[in-house]
């Protein structure tokens, strides 16, 4: 049988749905399960996708929240048969490493890594990808590097466009953009460093967040895939992540 262990947000309805799977099919420890079953929204996904990193553990997500992309339709019966015939995809993060006044830092990222303006006057940033400068200069809010999982998330929100999981992809969003007026980003090649110089970063401070983790008035952010770990995320064969992908671009 199927050792699960269970996951869930502090909504009422995650915990309520948490006993129900328990009481029918038991629960072990994350280190003892074959399979994490999160209960919540796409932030608790993201999470546990961070928190099995590179353990091999698949995360079976059942929406119990707000926001629920990245999780299956909520049942309690036939969990087991499910997760059998469940499609495993494996995620690579990004991996930032942020340049400010206290050094060096480090940081995965499964959706995105952002640059944000910290105050009244909008960010100036260099882009730069694989050494080469490919945008001397551009005045915005910030700009987002996002994964394919993270594509449907802030990506998204900020009008960049949706990649299927498996796509060797990257996707670099302005947020925003002031200058050039008629840049709106770009799709990059997975193995690709992009490297985001903040110009005039006295007048201009910026912030980096990593997913979860925000660095606070940084000079330089250089950000690469990381194939070194990964995370496993499951979905129903009948609803997968790319016929997700497909009914949220015909969408209207």
């Amino acid at each position: 049988m199927t050792k699960i262990a269970l996951l869930a947000s502090d909504a009422p309805e995650a915990h309520e749905a948490a006993k129900a799977l328990r009481a029918k099919y038991g629960e072990v420890s994350v280190g003892e399960a074959d399979v994490v079953v999160a209960l919540g929204g796409d932030g608790l996904m993201l999470s546990a996708l961070h928190e099995t990193m590179s353990t091999g553990k698949p995360i079976y997500g059942m929406n119990r929240g707000s926001v629920g992309f990245l999780m299956n339709e909520y049942n309690p019966d036939g969990l087991l048969e499910r997760l059998a015939a469940a499609k495993v995809e494996t995620i690579h993060p990004l991996l930032a490493t942020v340049t400010n006044d206290a050094g060096t830092s480090r940081a995965h990222a499964i959706n995105e890594v952002s640059l944000l303006r910290q105050s009244y006057q909008a960010a100036k940033l260099r882009i730069s990808v694989d050494g080469q400068v490919r945008l001397d200069e551009l005045i915005c809010d910030g700009v987002l590097l996002a994964t394919p999982a993270g594509s449907t998330a802030y990506n998204l929100s900020a009008h960049g466009p949706i990649l299927p999981i498996d796509a060797p992809l990257l996707a670099l969003t302005p947020i925003s953009a002031f200058r050039p007026r008629r840049w709106r980003g770009a799709l990059l090649p997975n193995h690709v460093e992009v490297v985001i110089a903040v110009l005039e970063a006295d007048k201009r401070p910026v912030n980096a967040v990593a997913d979860h983790v925000e660095f606070k008035s940084v000079s330089e952010v250089a950000i690469a895939e990381d194939r070194s770990v990964s995370s496993l995320i499951m979905f129903d064969h009948e609803h997968s992540w790319d016929e997700r992908i497909l009914a949220e671009q015909f969408r209207y």
